[in-house]
């Protein structure tokens, strides 16, 4: 199946427009200039090397730069050894702030190459950057499957083989339908490589955070209409980044899938599409189920600029400019031969986090589950949303029934399974308390 130039045609005019160069890019095309990165002094080196460090800051350790932007206003681009030598002062500058420098694409401009980079700083075990996505659509859209093919890094075999490994309870395995909200992990390194390795079909969570620079929180929701309350306690108490809607191929926008495009919408949410099955559709079926979700994402209700995502072009335009609530990319892909599996990994590992979070002000952490643990006690997990919680620190915990709050000590941390002494905003985490009882009966 193949596009018409037309159709092309409009997807890049839409896919540019989200290309803001008066705000994304201003800065870069300040201190990332042809002629300043090319060959910098020593004044402009600093210069370059505090404003990245500044970006760095801002991005919560990672950030994507353009090169070959003129500064002058003049024509865009860098010939051969202009760029060459463009990359090396960048090179430098990443290995000065001890970090990665990674091409994602480049392009022919008026004058040469303009090329765009990914810096991501080499973060410790206990420091990797996490973003959460809600993982919502119809019941048997391939959810739980897409996950496990993602996690487990094996293809799935067409009978529900993959989806195996991350239900929670006997009846979801025995019904192949999730009904409470799972989470799995997606750790990425500095260079943008998937570091999952599953020993004995299981995942070792402190293996993969140890390794990685970036982790993707996947939070798994129920799609069967029965459980629509747990999946919007999932989308509103784990607060995530972002949120994945998968629709079937060969089904199409049926059943839950606008409730849960609607919930994410009046969640502020942006959403990306995932269209599973394609292995298995007809042609002519995909092609009018791709029409139908387009023509809904552009409703009146909805007001998205759906972007169809085949090359890598289009997976770095679109998450870097993600940002935008309006844009919404659609990939197409096949658990079972893998096709554009790759092109979903390589989005993942660009997403950044559009929420801003203050760790300079007074702690805030947002409870979602509370268990009992034999020999360990009352433990709670969440979110943090404001602030710095460290170990053995003093809390108030609450409002009860009748608005009390109650002083706690936090005994342990633990932060993807892994035993740490301090989360900061924007981190979920689990914590043990002490002498604490009941908090399920609040």
């Amino acid at each position: 199946m193949s596009d018409s130039p037309k159709e092309v045609g409009d997807q890049r005019e839409s896919l540019s427009a989200f290309v803001d160069r008066g705000d994304k890019l201003s800065a870069y095309d300040k201190i990332l200039g042809r002629g300043v990165l090319v060959a910098p002094s020593e004044q402009q080196y600093e210069v370059l090397l505090n404003r990245m460090k500044q970006q760095l800051g801002e991005g919560r350790g990672e950030v994507i730069l353009e090169i070959g932007l003129a500064d002058d206003g003049g024509e865009n681009g860098l010939l051969d050894d202009e760029m060459e030598a463009a990359v090396a002062t960048l090179q430098s500058l990443a290995n000065t702030l001890e970090c990665s420098c990674v091409k994602l694409r480049e392009r022919n401009e008026n004058r040469g190459m303009v090329a765009q980079y990914l810096i991501r700083r080499v973060l410790d075990a206990c420091d990797f950057l996490e973003i959460r996505v809600a993982v919502v659509g119809n019941v048997d859209a391939g959810k739980s499957t897409l996950l496990g093919v993602l996690t487990h890094g094996e293809l799935d075999n067409g009978r529900g083989h993959a989806r195996q490994r991350l239900f929670r309870h006997k009846h979801e395995m025995e019904s192949g339908r999730t009904s409470s909200v799972g989470n799995d992990i997606l750790g990425f390194d500095e260079e943008g490589n998937v570091v999952n390795k599953p020993e004995h079909g299981s995942l070792d969570w402190v293996k993969i955070c140890e390794k990685s620079s970036k982790v993707i929180t996947f939070i798994d929701l129920a799609g069967h209409e029965r459980y629509l309350k747990t999946t919007v306690f999932g989308m509103t108490g784990h607060a995530p980044d972002f949120g994945m809607l998968m629709v079937g191929a060969n089904a199409g926008i049926i059943g839950m899938t606008k409730e849960h495009l609607g919930l994410a919408l009046a969640l502020s949410v942006p959403v990306f599409v995932v269209v599973t099955k394609i292995d298995m559709c007809p042609a002519n079926v995909l092609q009018d189920n791709l029409k139908m979700l387009v023509r809904i994402l552009k409703s009146p209700g909805c007001r998205k600029v759906p972007v169809m995502v085949k090359t890598q072009d289009d997976v770095v335009l679109s998450a870097t400019n993600f940002v935008s609530e309006r844009l919404c990319p659609i990939f197409q892909v096949s658990n079972v031969t893998g096709e554009n599996l790759g092109l979903l990994k390589i989005f993942l590992n660009l997403l950044t986090t559009r929420v801003e979070y203050h760790e300079n002000e007074p702690a805030e952490f947002q409870i979602d589950d509370t268990y009992s643990v034999p020999g360990v006690g009352t433990v709670v997990s969440g979110t943090t949303l404001k602030g710095v919680i460290r170990l053995n620190d003093t809390l108030m915990l609450g409002p009860d029934p009748l608005g009390h709050f109650q002083q706690i000590a936090v005994k342990s941390i633990h932060r993807k399974r892994m035993a740490v002494k301090e989360v900061r905003a924007g981190q979920t985490a689990s914590f043990a308390l002490k002498k604490v009882n009941k908090i399920n009966s609040w």
